[in-house]
């Protein structure tokens, strides 16, 4: 069963974690005594009603607060399709939080309240969705039943938020007006809203299109760990496990491991419950190759005649996570894939202000939750892709050595003029 990972953003108090509450209500994936704590709570707290957001609002201080803090993952699945929910923070100061859960999202959903239109956060997680290339953006257009269930109030919101996302890259870009405490339109359709002919939020999320979202051209595949079982049954077993990151991969299939350059081809492809005629993205395998090579974390299996770009200097966007700002002359350690090395910030072009999407080139530095274009030098060799190609191969992480935090995610442009 096809899996869609997608994720939830929107203001304080737009409503992500009731409309999550209520998807998981209303497709009925609660237990009873789940059901039941939440009615104590919200009988505790005074509310009038069955706070639905207590579902995912785990933390004691989220519900002391009734905001959402951290990233809470949900799973829930239909008879058509399997999800993963990341219900991220709305406040400013989270951003790193959305930049987190949304990195592996095939679709966000923002939130937006009928009474406010868009606003900045509105913005922020717009452009922050195009950033990260995620394919398909859904606007649900809340609390609808607070503006009457107004048609012109809606159409009032989406030509708003239409006329921004004109200026960002979003290819496919959905309007649906709903109710997510009173359920209009979330998994049901709703009878208070005659005029709107499109589906609910749940019809959409399980038949949005997102197999052609991923690169099936491009053979990617990081390779993780080194596979050799210590019994002597299987003494002569050696396997490169990793997760697909782009492409197809078949027994039989002619590649070429980098850095080594030497070509083999694949023996087998195999999992714990057997061998595949096939893997592709993002499945977790171990590949076996017809020939002894010497393979490592942190080597890249691709074509022959399909490489990646391989470089040492980098111009990438970067989201800073750190709370003492970056200054170029940085120097940090970098993940890619599963390459580890060291990189220096050499140049800061520009700070990015996602609200209004000026470009501020006299910027000296990125404050915790900027987004800012850089350029790096690594010390080892990177095997890379332009993010808009591979969200996989184009990413990484930049890790502070003295606290081992990650202090930035990055998106790569290009290779560095």
């Amino acid at each position: 069963m096809e899996m869609l990972r997608f994720a939830t953003a929107g203001s304080v108090d737009d409503g992500k974690s009731t409309l999550i509450g209520r998807l998981l209500f209303d497709s009925k994936q609660i237990f009873e005594d789940q059901l039941e704590a939440v009615e104590r709570t919200s009988l505790a707290r005074g509310d009038e009603y069955v706070d639905l957001a207590l579902l995912t609002d785990g933390l004691r201080a989220e519900r002391e607060q009734g905001i959402t803090i951290d990233v809470a993952y949900r799973y829930f699945a239909t008879p058509k399709r399997k999800f993963i929910i990341a219900d991220t923070p709305g406040h400013t100061q989270h951003t790193r939080n959305m930049v987190t859960g949304c990195s592996t999202a095939d679709l966000v959903i923002v939130l937006v309240d009928a009474r406010n239109g868009m606003t900045e956060q509105t913005r922020r997680h717009a452009t922050i969705a195009s950033l990260l290339r995620i394919p398909h953006l859904v606007v649900c257009v809340n609390k609808m039943d607070l503006v009457g269930y107004s048609e012109s109030r809606f159409e009032e919101v989406r030509e708003e938020i239409e006329g921004f996302a004109a200026r960002l890259e979003i290819p496919d870009l959905s309007f649906v007006p709903i109710s997510a405490l009173r359920g209009d339109n979330v998994v049901d359709r709703s009878g208070e809203m005659p005029w709107y002919q499109g589906s609910s939020l749940l019809h959409h999320l399980e038949d949005v299109h997102i197999a052609s979202d991923r690169n099936l051209i491009d053979l990617r595949f990081p390779v993780q760990w080194v596979v050799r079982p210590r019994s002597n049954e299987h003494h002569d077993f050696r396997g490169y496990a990793g997760q697909v990151a782009a492409g197809v991969l078949k027994p039989g299939d002619e590649v070429l491991v980098l850095p080594s350059g030497f070509t083999t081809r694949v023996e087998s492809v195999e999992t714990a419950e057997g061998p595949l005629d096939e893997a592709f993205p993002p499945m977790s395998v171990v590949v076996r190759l017809a020939d002894d090579l010497d393979v490592g974390r942190g080597d890249l299996i691709c074509r022959p005649h399909n490489r990646p770009s391989s470089g040492q200097h980098l111009t990438a966007m970067l989201c800073w996570m750190g709370e003492a700002p970056l200054r170029p002359g940085a120097k940090l350690a970098i993940k890619h894939t599963s390459r580890w090395g060291r990189a220096l910030v050499s140049e800061l072009h520009y700070r990015l202000d996602i609200n209004s999407l000026h470009r501020d080139r006299e910027a000296g530095e990125l404050a915790l939750n900027d987004i800012g274009r850089v350029d790096l030098r690594t010390t080892t060799p990177l095997f890379f892709d332009e993010y808009r190609h591979n969200r996989s191969t184009g990413s990484f992480v930049l890790v502070d050595e003295q606290t081992n935090a990650t202090v930035a995610a990055g998106m790569i442009l290009r290779a560095a003029a």
